[in-house]
């Protein structure tokens, strides 16, 4: 062999070598699906989101052990936005685009969802989100897995005014845009029922807002009108603890002036003594205290997983569980993680609730569910008082608000409109 082809085969072989050594970490990614967990780890959500990432890792372990999906292996990467929702946005574009995850599950509060859909957009990924939002939204890249007004709120105002009789609301919540948004659609509701101006107090408190003596003696001064009074709170985070406190302390009973709560479960509850607070009720989707096969099956997975047998579950773990095995069935349906076939694949597929039913992906991007009521119990459970004789579609744009009861959304083709003006037959836009 002369010495240029010497030379030639040497050179070819560390040609590819180098070939195989450029093409091993892409080799290497694609031997697991990546599965983003976007939920705050610290700060003032913490007190939430913290155990959804954790029913997250579960609910990627059970897959894993099934199987994992597409003949591969799920991969957890897990990031913590710490309640900053700023960081939201940088962490969802770290997942996508330096992770490349194949979908995103996270955000709690609706300005971490608004922080991050530009970018969920802009990259064309996928988030489930799963706690309940004030509506007004549909997103292509988005799947709404917990309640939308229409499967929460409206259902609790109507069920404290025809069982409790009430006249005069507070309407209670944390300074941003899932309680004003919530509310607005609330007073409209309200005055549309009948109710006068004079008898809606509303009021708002920023996150982690500690300090409540001023505000529930004004709740009880609004309340000794002579009229039955309760308060719908959209307060959310650990502002809840020092809330119910102060409920406590001033000698609010739930007899006198019922609590509705849209942003507390079982998880907030555990942190706090519930003696006092017997009574006061909350409006959920899933209570841990439902009946049922299937949710005896994942409260003691749950608690085997997390080492804890008095560990707790709640309404937003419930809307994870959905939200993963509805994108499970759908890439199996696509036979791909692309998250266009998977776009098209979930509309209309169908996953076991935790109470012994089905849940549905619309074509609004939005879930089937029942509505549930339940009653705070001295052991931190709720006692269930009322549900829907059915299953509520989710409603993304209120049929309350005036631009927005004209307007639908529907993701499948040929429509594929998030905002659908019925009274124009046009897309893309509010109003008639």
């Amino acid at each position: 062999m002369t010495r240029v082809a010497q030379t030639l085969r040497r050179a070819g072989a560390a040609l590819a070598v180098g070939s195989v050594l450029a093409f091993a970490p892409a080799a290497q990614a694609e031997e697991t699906i990546k599965v983003g967990i976007l939920h705050s780890l610290s700060g003032t959500m913490a007190i939430s989101e913290t155990t959804l990432k954790d029913a997250m890792l579960m609910l990627i372990d059970e897959q894993n052990k099934k199987g994992g999906l597409l003949g591969k292996k799920l991969e957890a990467v897990v990031v913590d936005p710490a309640s900053n929702w700023p960081l939201f946005a940088e962490k969802a574009r770290e997942l996508i685009s330096v992770n490349k995850v194949a979908a995103v599950f996270g955000c709690w509060t609706s300005v971490s969802r608004k922080s991050v859909l530009p970018v969920f957009e802009e990259l064309n990924s996928l988030l489930f989100y799963p706690v309940q939002y004030e509506g007004e939204e549909s997103s292509r890249n988005v799947f709404y897995t917990g309640a939308a007004p229409n499967q929460q709120a409206i259902p609790a105002v109507d069920y404290l005014a025809a069982q409790e009789g009430v006249e005069r609301w507070v309407l209670a919540g944390t300074d941003y845009v899932y309680p004003r948004t919530t509310n607005k659609i609330l007073e409209t509701y309200l005055k549309d029922k009948g109710v006068k101006a004079e008898d809606i107090l509303i009021n708002y408190t920023p996150f982690g807002h500690a300090d409540w003596q001023t505000i529930v003696a004004d709740i009880k001064k609004f309340a000794s009108q002579g009229k039955k009074t309760a308060v719908v709170s959209t307060i959310n985070g650990d502002a809840n603890v020092p809330f119910y406190k102060e409920l406590a302390n001033q000698g609010i009973k739930a007899e006198d002036i019922p609590v509705v709560a849209f942003s507390v479960g079982e998880e907030e509850l555990a942190g706090i003594d519930t003696a006092p607070l017997v009574g006061h009720l909350a409006a959920w989707n899933y209570f841990m205290s439902v009946e049922s096969e299937a949710n005896d099956e994942f409260i003691a997975k749950w608690q085997a997983y997390i080492k804890n047998p008095k560990r707790v579950t709640n309404d937003p773990m419930e809307a994870h569980f959905i939200g993963f095995n509805m994108w499970v069935k759908a890439v199996e349906k696509a036979g791909t993680t692309d998250p266009d076939a998977v776009i098209d694949a979930i509309v209309g597929v169908a996953v076991p609730n935790l109470s012994g039913g089905y849940a549905s992906m619309m074509p609004n991007h939005h879930i089937t569910k029942p509505v549930l009521i339940g009653e705070i119990q001295d052991n931190g459970q709720f006692e269930i008082v009322y549900e829907t004789p059915g299953l509520v579609v989710g409603d993304e744009w209120s049929d309350f608000l005036p631009d927005s009861k004209v307007l639908l959304s529907d993701w499948r083709k040929p429509l594929n409109c998030g905002n659908f003006n019925t009274a124009t037959g046009k897309c893309g836009g509010q109003g008639s």
